[in-house]
């Protein structure tokens, strides 16, 4: 299995804090993540460069790690 890495490089793993380094809408929905939020206890998914996660707002969202810093 490939290596999941953030948009620094950093490792990522299971159970892992990222932060979103930029404004993302939430396709489907009219909500915004804005940059700074916390997403908390990732799961990381088939492809290395997605993960799965949730925020205050929104469940199950699913987020490419190019959007994202280990926090």
């Amino acid at each position: 299995m490939t290596e999941t890495r953030d948009a620094n490089g950093a490792l990522l793993n299971e159970g892992d804090n990222v932060t979103v380094i930029k404004d993302l809408k939430v396709k489907g929905s009219s909500i915004v993540l804005k940059r700074g939020t916390v997403v908390r206890g990732i799961r990381l998914t088939d492809d290395p460069e997605e993960i799965e996660g949730r925020t205050e707002k929104v469940k199950g969202l699913v987020l490419k790690t190019c959007f994202l810093k280990k926090a």
